[in-house]
């Protein structure tokens, strides 16, 4: 598939601010971008909710998620199969 050059003028503020948040996710910018396009297409939109999301809260709820990791970890439990969580949730759903 043959390719085409995108060029975007943009504050250097913004670029490395956003360089950042993509480089928590492990990916770069122009990576970052294609995405998006491919995003738009698949949506015929814009693809996301135009929102604040708070930067503390979300590394907030990682660190609980990597202390729950480390819990299961420290106390060798073994993993649920899919019909142990289904029969959990039922048993709740029912008291």
């Amino acid at each position: 598939m043959p390719t085409s050059l995108v060029q975007v003028r943009v504050d250097e503020k913004l670029k490395e601010e956003v360089s950042e948040i993509y480089e928590n996710f492990g990916i770069d910018l122009p990576t970052a971008i294609r995405i998006f396009f491919k995003k738009s297409v698949s949506v015929k939109g814009l693809p996301f909710d135009l929102r604040n999301v708070d930067a503390n809260e979300t590394n907030s709820r990682w660190n609980i998620y990597e202390a729950a990791r480390q819990e299961i970890k420290n106390q060798n439990l073994s993993e649920m199969s899919l019909d142990d969580i289904n029969n959990e949730i039922a048993a709740t759903r029912s008291e």
